[in-house]
């Protein structure tokens, strides 16, 4: 454990207060800038065995082996979207069947509506048309302009992030001998031992995820299958990739899923059962997978898991909540291991003591005799 100079709590807590403060006001201002190198840093992470399989074992050039490396990502993850394009394909000749299913379905609502709130269906289509008329209104050509943005800004991390990806690699050991040079010699041990630690919660973290996304795609396409969804697997395999941005990503999957579910029939109860199927998939995901496979992994309790996806969100967007957990992990681990700041770290875990008794009476009666 790092030894740290003795301070009084109020110090201690206002120099803690304050980094925090000065991280997260540097994190806001720099987030696209930050962003892809925290991305790019798990991605050289997880794929660093491969790297010292190629580089040590085979005896590649660390150059060779970490370009080696970013292609096998890059090809994996071309892979998964070259599927899913040739899936989407298949339903997009399904447009015109989808778009009848689709106002058959509306209609349907409509007099749902007006039978039993009373509300004729004019005055439905009045009510719609005015508000789709001031959200384009108030929208505009901003939200085209955020369009052009947001696309621009995923080409630019496409690019970058393979790039960063690389140099983390191929610069491990130089960034690991500059850490070792900031801090004293009789605390190398110790900073080992932190930059195992962070290596091994991270690779734990990223093939949960994974192993996550695997089991919720088999559950939700056996699920659509029962129910007698046509494009199962493709539904099964985008809800499982969904499933990796905390909360959002399952609404996303179950609004793709439904509209998807419209090239075979409009009836309502086909929706009822797939919104079924999402429901019990995600009660054990929630309940089961992650604290089976995500929280033993991470060892991070599920309030401050919460708390640090929320903070990510609203600081970086979808990014930031999937880089949450793994820094919050990375937190832990040093909190963990510097004396003053290990509280903190037992405070982001998960272990919860069965009983906790006060000890005043016996710590008095020691002072007592002490003096």
């Amino acid at each position: 454990m790092i030894r740290s100079i003795k301070l009084p709590f109020y110090a201690k807590l206002s120099l803690i207060l304050v980094s925090l403060i000065c991280f997260a006001v540097i994190f806001c201002l720099g987030k696209d800038i930050i962003t892809p190198v925290l991305m790019a840093f798990l991605f050289a992470v997880l794929l660093l065995p491969v790297f010292t399989l190629l580089n040590v074992r085979f005896k590649f050039p660390r150059h060779l082996a970490a370009i080696l490396c970013v292609l096998m990502f890059a090809a994996f993850i071309v892979g998964i979207l070259v599927f899913i394009s040739y899936q989407v394909k298949d339903i997009a000749n399904d447009f015109e069947a989808i778009k009848k299913n689709t106002n058959y379905f509306i209609t349907e609502v409509h007099k749902f509506v007006k039978d039993n709130f009373h509300i004729s269906i004019g005055e439905q289509k009045k009510y719609l048309d005015t508000v789709t008329k001031d959200s384009v209104k108030n929208s505009g050509a901003g939200t085209v302009g955020s369009a052009i943005l947001s696309i621009t800004d995923l080409l630019l991390d496409c690019t970058i992030i393979p790039i960063y990806t690389f140099l983390f690699l191929l610069y491990k050991d130089h960034f690991i001998l500059f850490l070792a040079k900031l801090i004293n010699k009789e605390d190398h041990s110790a900073l080992k031992d932190i930059l195992s630690q962070i290596k091994v919660s991270i690779n734990n973290y990223i093939v949960s995820l994974l192993l996550e996304m695997i089991v919720v795609s088999i559950l939700t396409g056996l699920g659509l299958w029962i129910v007698g969804v046509k494009y199962f697997i493709l539904l099964g395999l985008i809800t499982g990739i969904l499933n990796l941005i905390p909360y959002i990503g399952i609404t996303i999957a179950g609004v793709i899923t439904l509209l998807a579910s419209l090239t075979g029939t409009p009836q309502t109860s086909m929706i009822l059962s797939i919104l079924l199927v999402n429901l019990v998939v995600q009660l054990i995901d929630n309940n089961l997978l992650v604290p089976l496979i995500i929280n033993s992994k991470v060892e991070i309790n599920a309030f401050v898991s919460i708390m640090g996806i929320i903070i990510g969100g609203s600081a970086a967007g979808i990014s930031g909540m999937f880089l949450a957990i793994p820094l919050l992990a990375i937190l832990k681990i040093i909190f963990e291991r510097i004396e003053s700041l290990e509280p903190w770290g037992y405070l982001m875990g998960n272990h919860m003591p069965r009983k906790f008794t006060w000890r005043i009476r016996k710590a008095k009666i020691e002072a007592k005799v002490n003096q």
